[in-house]
């Protein structure tokens, strides 16, 4: 039989708020039993000693905290219908989401998809305390209740589009469900899984029926297999888990915890009671399951049992599990049931228990079962092959198989056979290009900046507590923390740096938000290449050492230039050589790091919306734009630094900080010196003889202009390259030049090339003339490129584009460069790219990580707003009894994530009837308060509408408007983008018509 992967899960229990303290509860043997919460009912009211009728025997259960707070904003579901679902509702639906991301996934990429849910489900007493209160129903009530829309909201909220139902065959509904989740897989239904279960006790019902029919412990706790057995003890709490088809999620390299070898489901029929356990029943549903899986009763280490507590109870199932595994005598099979530490969850049985399964087998080791210590020797398992866990039991090397039984009320009964997960395969790149950059990128998402902050700290105190691979930590961030609309990215060269950096983002608003982006953008990056006299010893070293991709990209360069150098290039720029200042190797070794640097970034999926090369620059530049390939670009670099290092010396460069029309006076009489570069409107460059640039220079000083001469070898954009041009146009012609492929700036013309080749005449006019920098910028801001990345080994650029004047529109470019100093390494290169992600750039994720580091890592789950709680009714209390309180509103939410400071400075001012109609409809429908509504906030994805809230919003906006009356809601539909859309439609609906007297004045 085909196997099913356990690949993902989360759950919420009684003293267990998630999956890592469910475990850490189970193995120090927890309780998680105290007194009825005053929330439910009072337990007073109901108590009795003795089994009176419609009293229950204890004051005591197992309670999760806080039920009622739920995150509503995430889902987007407003106040209203909050306040009006099943708790059980909102408990999956937080589960299902963690569960989720708990497999690897980010669950909004499950979108579409056949992914089928299952929930298991028996209690509905939210719809027996809101549904018989008449006056209170409403559309909200009616959706927020019933079995079906436990499973509905899941799959509704995370657009899945597989089977989606609600099993309920009492205690064994939440095992049931995950065999028909995972038949539903093997019969190609669906792809993956959702199965889960949930129980809320919101009255005392069940408890009173227990102890009816003599089956409630009076200290409110279940005992298994125990001999101070003597009643269920009730319990709650949620759970989920994602199945897969084991052989995909193998194949996709996902992390398994467990195996579903083979389950069954059976039925006792008619034996001694409806509501009584069937022996024999039970053990032909556990023979079944032994079948479908594939394995022999001696094979199974453990069985995790149903284990009610209840004499009749455990001797049925102790009899069934006996009839298979009787012959074990030297040695027993292991017996527990995690209902001894928080009680019977009854709807959620069958996943808490599959869950404990699971973790046992992943993490080898089962719990010790409380109240193992005094078995029950009436049940004889040493006899039938059966031991009670008194200690943790370590699993051996090599597969461990499990048993999980699971019996309803009614008689539906359920068993699994899981086993242990295979052993991880190395997942192998795809092909072997050249991946990494040496340092991880850590990103993370959320739809507000303070749910942003508030899961930094959760993660944070995720990786702190264990010891986590800062690669295999980052790649997963991508994969599973992302598609929500604040965009959070960090890099880190290890994991301690992590955790450190994310808890100063969190306790910082103001570096939290310099360090998050917003989805819905597209950079538009410049790519922005170095020219000559930004090179120095060693230059991008650290880079070379630390990025294998950056690596692959210089030895490709130097490859290509060695035939033309006759040496490295490469190595003489890493071994520090004072030589890479002289013109012969300057050029070329800033004409690889800056192919290396760019084509690096290309390969991390940074495709430039336009370059620009300063000069020497622009070589690079154009090879990237696909002007030429790399072996001609670079022999056409080699070349040009050789014939320049050759002409004879007496030249320099003069740095003015002044215009160039300014200048035109002091080079009226000095005919050896040009214009060599234009950088800014008071940043020039002066190219000549030595002799004539210190004439110039002395006669700016007298005019209070400022100088500097500039440490070159010649005088580079100046007559005295005229000797060299000949040779170097004869080699230009050989190599040509077509016209670039993508928008280059050209510096030659200080504006966009328009389908001009960058062919020999352009190569050589590029030597002689000047370099507009500063007009080739300007130009550039028309395209208004968001960000500014600059390609070379100083970002020298960036601080000359900052003199610059501001684009049209007042907005600057982001300039970052992923080489900043002469020490970067990857992390430079890795925050360029979270910068870059900010902005709304998806990387190739893969070309990011090393083969070894992409690899998935549990991260911690997400940490939902516990602050809205939404509980409208109040508690139960016996007829007669002093009368409850008024039925407690729903606490106002906080701000949400949309109604940002700068919405409410935005909000209008309901001044007019038509405004304060509207904003107070929409607050009554969605229940908001007024204030809380901006004119930006939308009203589907922002608050939570649907088409009743329309219908209902329409009503009440007639009620107040009857001009309105007319309106169809076909008519509404289209207007009801945003808040302010409404209001603006609504004034200029109900505006009375122009006077015609006035009309015909006019």
């Amino acid at each position: 039989m085909d196997q099913i992967a356990i690949v993902g899960l989360d759950c919420r229990f009684p003293g267990a708020p998630d999956a890592h303290a469910y475990w850490e509860l189970l193995m120090r043997s927890g309780d998680g039993i105290r007194n009825v919460p005053a929330q439910r009912w009072d337990a007073a009211d109901f108590h009795s000693p003795t089994p009176a009728q419609g009293r229950a025997n204890t004051t005591e259960g197992g309670f999760i905290d806080a039920p009622d707070a739920f995150d509503n904003e995430f889902f987007t579901i407003s106040p209203r219908e909050a306040a009006a679902m099943d708790p059980q509702q909102r408990l999956l639906l937080q589960c299902a989401w963690r569960a989720v991301e708990d497999a690897g996934i980010a669950p909004k990429h499950l979108a579409g998809t056949s992914t089928g849910v299952y929930v298991g489900i028996m209690g509905n007493e939210w719809a027996q305390l809101h549904l018989t209160d008449y006056d209170r129903v409403s559309a909200q009530v009616g959706s927020g209740n019933g079995y079906c829309m436990t499973a509905n909201r899941v799959s509704y909220h995370l657009d899945l589009k597989g089977p989606s139902l609600a099993v309920d065959t009492a205690c064994s509904s939440s095992l049931v469900a995950v065999h028909l989740a995972g038949n539903a897989l093997l019969s190609g239904e669906c792809d993956y899984a959702i199965a889960a279960g949930v129980n809320v006790a919101l009255t005392p019902a069940l408890s009173i029926f227990y102890n009816q029919a003599g089956l409630s412990a009076p200290d409110g706790r279940c005992k298994p297999f125990s001999a101070a057995a003597d009643g269920i003890g009730r319990g709650e709490g949620v759970g989920a888990v994602v199945l897969r088809r084991l052989k995909d999620a193998l194949a996709d390299g996902q992390q398994v915890y467990a195996v579903i070898r083979g389950s069954a489901v059976n039925q006792d029929g008619r034996s001694n009671g409806i509501t009584a356990p069937n022996r024999w029943s039970q053990q032909e549903v556990i023979g079944a399951a032994y079948r479908r899986a594939g394995i022999a009763p001696d094979q199974v280490d453990f069985t995790e049992g149903h284990g009610t507590g209840t004499v009749l109870g455990d001797m049925m199932e102790v009899s069934a599990l006996g009839h298979h595994h009787a012959g074990r005598a030297a040695r027993p099979m292991a017996l527990g049931s995690v209902k001894g530490n928080f009680g019977h969850t009854e709807g959620a049985a069958g996943i808490a228990g599959l869950i404990k399964v699971a973790l046992s087998l992943h993490h080898r080791i089962v719990p010790a079962s409380r109240f193992a210590a005094d078995e029950n020797e009436r049940l004889d398992l040493r006899g039938k092959g059966l031991r009670l866990l008194k200690a943790p039991l370590r699993l051996p090397r090599g597969t461990s198989v499990a048993g999980l039984s699971s019996f309803g009320m009614g008689g539906t009964n359920a068993h699994a056979v899981l086993e242990s997960a295979p052993a991880a395969r190395p997942t192998a790149a795809e092909d072997d290009r050249p991946r990494g950059i040496g340092h991880a990128l850590y990103t993370l998402t959320a739809p507000s900046p303070q749910a942003l902050r508030r899961n930094l700290h959760a993660q944070a105190d995720a990786l702190g507590a264990r010891r986590a691979p800062v690669g295999p930590v980052g790649w997963t961030s991508h994969r599973v923390k992302s598609g929500h609309r604040h965009r959070f990215a960090i890099s880190a060269p290890d994991t301690a740096t992590l955790v450190q950096r994310l808890r100063a983002a969190a306790a910082d608003p103001a570096l939290c938000a310099a360090l998050t982006g917003q989805a819905g953008t597209t950079p538009r990056t410049a790519f922005l290449f170095t020219g000559q006299g930004s090179q120095y010893p060693r230059m991008t070293a650290g880079l070379y050492q630390d990025a294998p991709l950056y690596r692959h990209f210089l030895d490709e360069a130097d490859g290509a230039l060695r035939p033309h150098t006759g040496r490295s290039v490469r190595d003489l720029v890493l071994s520090g050589e004072e030589s890479v200042h002289l013109t012969r190797w300057a050029q070329p070794a800033l004409f690889a790091v800056g192919y290396a640097l760019g084509r690096t970034l290309q390969e991390l999926g940074v495709q430039p919306s336009l370059l620009l090369g300063h000069s020497v620059g622009e070589y690079a530049a154009a090879c990237l734009a696909g002007v030429f390939p790399l072996d001609a670009a670079a022999r056409l670099i080699t070349a040009r630094g050789a014939l320049m290092q050759q002409l004879p010396d007496g030249g320099g460069m003069l740095a003015v900080l002044a215009g160039r029309d300014e200048l035109a006076a002091h080079l009226q009489d000095e005919p050896e010196v040009t214009v060599a570069v234009v950088n800014g409107p008071r940043a020039t460059v002066l190219s000549g003889t030595t002799t004539a640039l210190n004439r110039v220079a002395q006669s700016c000083e007298r005019d209070h202009l400022r100088t500097r001469m500039l440490r070159v070898s010649h005088a580079f954009h100046s007559p005295l390259m005229d000797p060299m041009l000949d040779d170097f146009a004869e080699i230009a012609r050989e190599v040509g030049g077509a016209v670039p492929q993508l928008p280059l700036y050209s510096t030659l013309h200080g504006r966009l090339l328009d389908g001009e080749a960058m062919d020999a005449d352009y190569w050589v006019a590029h030597i002689r003339r000047p370099v507009l920098f500063a007009d080739a910028f300007t130009a550039a801001g028309a395209a208004a490129p968001s960000h500014t990345v600059e390609v070379g080994p100083s970002p020298l650029l960036s601080s000359l584009t900052r003199r610059l004047p501001p684009p049209a529109g007042g907005i600057r470019p982001v300039a970052t460069a992923p080489v900043r100093a002469a020490d970067s390494g990857g992390q430079d290169l890795a925050d360029t790219v979270a910068e870059l992600y900010r902005g709304g750039l998806d990387p190739r994720w893969d070309t990011l990580y090393p083969a070894r580091d992409q690899r998935p890592y549990r991260l911690g789950p997400y940490a939902f707003n516990d602050e809205h709680r939404y509980w409208t009714q109040g508690p139960a209390r016996r007829p007669g009894a002093a009368p409850p309180a008024a039925p407690a509103a729903p606490a106002p939410p906080a701000p949400s994530a949309q109604d940002s400071a700068v919405l409410v400075l935005e909000r209008p001012a309901p001044t007019d009837p038509v405004t304060e109609t509207a904003l107070t409809a929409l607050a009554q429908v969605g229940g908001y308060e007024v204030s809380e509504l901006g004119p930006l906030l939308r009203l589907y994805e922002d608050l939570g509408f649907d088409s009743v809230m329309v219908m209902e919003l329409k009503k009440r906006l007639e009620e107040r408007l009857p001009a309105l009356a007319a309106l169809t809601v076909q008519d509404l539909l289209p207007r009801l983008a945003s808040v302010g859309d409404l209001v603006a439609f609504l004034r200029e609906y109900c505006a009375p018509a122009p006077d015609s007297t006035q009309e015909r004045t006019a």
